[in-house]
């Protein structure tokens, strides 16, 4: 299949470029796009559960806690117990940290704007309408487990 008209290359290279745009603002903050992402992530006012944090981001566990880890070493965040469950902790936005989570709020607010200025709302619906689409058509693990009862492979 011609890399230019697959799906799956299209949707990489797009994210692949706006990962490294963010990245490149979060830099002149002593910071990454996934910080930045997790920051947005926890309830400003509440905190956040720690187990929550990982599906709400599609994260993995491992790379989440190398995250929490680094924001907790610059002051970002702070780890209280969970009144809840005792096992778990809530994960919190210091002072500094509510203040990088305004900073990363603006460059996504910025993100959006530019690019619904250049694209017409009829097209981002259509995006939208398709990358829910593909969303579900994994969900539902009907990529492959469907298409293949009926295919040689």
């Amino acid at each position: 299949m011609n890399k230019l008209k697959s799906i799956d290359h299209e949707l990489r290279a797009t994210w692949q470029a706006v990962a490294k745009v963010y990245n490149e603002q979060a830099v002149k903050h002593d910071s990454t796009m996934a910080t930045a992402f997790v920051l947005l992530n926890i309830d400003k006012l509440n905190g956040t559960p720690s187990t929550a944090l990982g599906p709400l981001m599609g994260m993995e566990p491992t790379s989440l806690s190398r995250i929490l880890k680094t924001m907790e070493d610059k002051g970002a965040i702070s780890r209280e117990k969970n009144p809840d469950d005792g096992r778990s902790v809530i994960i919190k936005l210091t002072e500094y940290g509510k203040e990088m989570r305004k900073i990363s709020k603006a460059y996504v607010i910025q993100f959006n704007e530019t690019v619904m200025e250049n694209v017409s709302e009829e097209d981002l619906a259509g995006f939208f309408k398709v990358t829910s689409t593909i969303n579900k058509l994994i969900a539902d693990k009907d990529i492959y487990e469907n298409a293949n009862k009926n295919k040689a492979v």
